[in-house]
């Protein structure tokens, strides 16, 4: 397995839903998600803005995270966001 940087995000929908992902290339993740092309269901609640980030070295990590971050409840996350989880 090789390490690259892969990052879990979380973003804001513009109906104030928030959106768990990963990528390798948060940048060009952030543009497809507000030219409505990245998700099914952030291409309705744009536009959307990036609230979270971790950054991992495999993406086996990264996909594991993302996991247990969409199983918390809107409380712990707005939590995680807030530095306090």
């Amino acid at each position: 397995m090789t390490p690259y940087d892969v990052y879990v995000y979380i973003i804001r929908c513009n109906d104030g839903t928030l959106y768990t992902g990963w990528t390798n290339n948060l940048e060009k993740r952030m543009e497809a998600h507000n030219a409505g092309k990245a998700s099914r269901y952030t291409r309705g609640r744009r536009p959307v803005v990036l609230v979270y980030v971790e950054k991992f070295y495999f993406k086996f990590d990264a996909m594991r995270r993302e996991r247990e971050i969409k199983k918390m409840s809107r409380t712990e996350k707005i939590e995680l966001i807030a530095g306090k989880k």
